[in-house]
């Protein structure tokens, strides 16, 4: 279904042309949106190198450690650059293709239309993950011609990779959050609201705005997201391995948490074909099914990945200490239910999630019967739903996490992260997905192929509003265990500096911890408070020149002057980059 030949010849060349200029606008906006970010990211990176280098030089890490130690932050700062623009590119030639299959007459424009979507999001789900575990795996190599047996000292510096990524994810995240529901908002606003349009109207100047914004947010902005949590957790593990003399003298163990990464690369590997070969959707009911299913099957297959490597790299026992000192005895199998609980409690969360975004089960249904009452009552019901939702999945991380503590330490709660995450291509596959078929709805609208395309195209949208939200709880769940691993890692080497002669003890109630505990708390309403107000700004300097657009040039109504859509991009663009500053300097 996918040959060229065969998306091409049922389209009129005229509207194959239309199709191909709408590919060309969206893929340039989000083009020159990013290249506009990265600049700004090429100036954090550089100041970035520039406080490691200050701060780590004058201690026991030495010079040589903060150069090492700036060089992987580089390192993953440009990983995550590039998994971003891989991410974005693969979206940005699917979306044509996708809305090409969905216009095959009859139920084969379902199967190439999700097919098409699905391998678009497998393309970009295993080329940031095999990535970013290649670029790790590379560095930690050349770090070893230096530092040879010093595992300590060569994982110390190697964990600035995951601080590069993270920091680039959180400009890709917030820059693109931005950019995104800035002109959603807007265009919808102005759009549906005020001239009574269909969503994505040719005549809508913020159309094109809105379909970039897909691209560069919750495309590229997610899969720099991903990969920062897949980077911390993994060199959180191997930091605490690397104080362990067990661990730390054969190359295998201090391997593992990379193996279990790979490991769950060749189990998403295999579970795609379930989607692309043995059972693709075929109809509007199939398609999410198969996207859960996907979930699924890769766990299972994982589980069983995960515990041949567990039982091959690891010696059947090793000791490792707890934080107050004591010396406990681990078993291999030990570290293998920690990496599974991580990894079912991910398929937990997004399960859960799939419950209450899916409009398949009575938490949508019950939202939408609220509508009737009015706005103020469809609000306070989806808050109410939205605090309801966090419940299990809060639970299944609490027992993931207490589960892993008592097996293996801190060691197991960078386990349990990593278990999450060892279906990342998975999980970044479906959540591409979503903004690919939008994006084909969209170009479909515009280019008017009709209501029977766009229906399809609509179907295959909505299961993608859903996978999109999988994928978000797969990050925020991942992160949840990525920052106690962290902190884990962090208080094992200020630990394993003193050679295990004295316990490491934190008191909350201590007046100093307490007044960081309430800061920190405080610090994500800050930053919330801050990215909402930007998006309101951004949004409402949108609406505005939408809204002037129609007022001036009224033929725009009818169909006689194209918009000005280029200047709806500007102000995303330039809003978005301005108002990223604030959030970014708060973290």
């Amino acid at each position: 279904y996918m040959g060229r030949r065969r998306l091409l010849s049922h389209i009129p060349r005229e509207k194959r042309d239309v199709i191909h200029k709408l590919q060309v606008r969206i893929s340039d906006g989000a083009t020159a949106f990013l290249f506009a970010e990265y600049r700004y990211m090429v100036l954090f990176c550089i100041g970035m190198t520039a406080v490691i280098l200050l701060l780590i030089g004058p201690t026991s890490a030495g010079w040589v450690g903060a150069v090492f130690s700036a060089v992987a932050f580089l390192l993953g700062a440009v990983t995550s650059i590039i998994a971003g623009w891989i991410g974005m590119r693969i979206a940005v030639f699917t979306n044509a293709r996708t809305t090409l299959g969905a216009a095959i007459t009859g139920p084969s424009g379902y199967v190439a239309g999700f097919t098409c979507a699905f391998r678009g999001g497998i393309v970009m789900g295993f080329a940031l993950t095999a990535l970013g575990l290649l670029n790790l795996f590379i560095g930690i190599i050349l770090f070893k011609l230096y530092f040879e047996s010093d595992t300590v000292g060569l994982f110390g510096c190697i964990a600035a990779y995951g601080l590069g990524g993270s920091s680039i994810a959180m400009f890709g995240r917030v820059g693109g959050g931005i950019f995104t529901k800035a002109a959603d908002v807007g265009a919808d606003l102005v759009g549906k609201v005020v001239q009574g349009i269909p969503e994505d109207d040719p005549r809508n100047p913020g159309v094109i705005a809105d379909c970039i914004g897909d691209n560069v947010g919750d495309i590229a902005g997610m899969g720099a997201d991903l990969f920062g949590s897949f980077a911390e957790s993994t060199c959180a593990a191997l930091v605490i391995a690397s104080t362990d003399p067990a661990l730390a003298s054969s190359w295998a163990c201090m391997m593992y948490p990379l193996l279990i990464t790979a490991s769950g690369i060749v189990a998403c590997v295999l579970s795609t074909f379930v989607a692309t070969h043995i059972s693709p959707a075929k109809s509007k009911e199939d398609i999410e099914p198969t996207l859960k299913t996907q979930l699924l099957v890769s766990s299972v297959l994982a589980t069983g990945a995960v515990l041949a490597v567990s039982l091959l790299a690891l010696p059947s026992s090793f000791q490792m200490y707890f934080m107050n000192g004591s010396q406990y005895e681990v078993k291999n199998w030990y570290c293998f239910i920690a990496v599974a609980a991580g990894l079912w409690s991910g398929l937990a969360i997004g399960y859960i999630t799939e419950y209450y975004t899916s409009n398949a089960w009575p938490p949508v249904k019950e939202l939408a019967n609220s509508c009737t009452t009015g706005a103020a009552t469809n609000v306070i019901y989806g808050l109410a739903l939205g605090y309801k939702s966090a419940i299990v999945p809060s639970i299944a991380l609490a027992v993931t996490i207490w589960v892993d503590y008592n097996l293996c330490g801190v060691f197991g709660v960078a386990l349990g992260a990593l278990g999450i995450l060892s279906t990342m291509s998975v999980a970044l596959t479906i959540d591409a997905y979503g903004p690919i078929s939008d994006n084909a709805g969209g170009i479909a609208e515009m280019a008017a192929l009709g209501s029977n395309v766009r229906s399809i195209t609509d179907d295959l949208d909505a299961a993608g509003n859903t996978t999109a939200a999988i994928g978000k709880g797969y990050a925020i769940g991942s992160a949840a265990l990525v920052s106690l691993a962290l902190y884990g890692a962090f208080l094992t080497r200020a630990y394993a500096q003193d050679n295990f002669g004295h316990p490491v003890h934190v008191n909350i109630i201590d007046p100093r911890t307490f007044f960081g505990l309430l800061i920190g708390a405080m610090l994500p309403y800050w930053f919330s408070a801050l990215t909402m107000k930007s998006v309101g700004i951004a949004a409402m300097e949108m609406v505005n020149n939408i809204k002037s657009q129609f007022e001036t040039h009224p033929e725009i109504m009818d169909g006689k002057r194209d918009p000005d859509y280029d200047e709806c991009v500007r102000i995303a663009t330039d809003a978005s980059l301005k108002e990223m500053i604030a959030p970014g300097m708060l973290v």
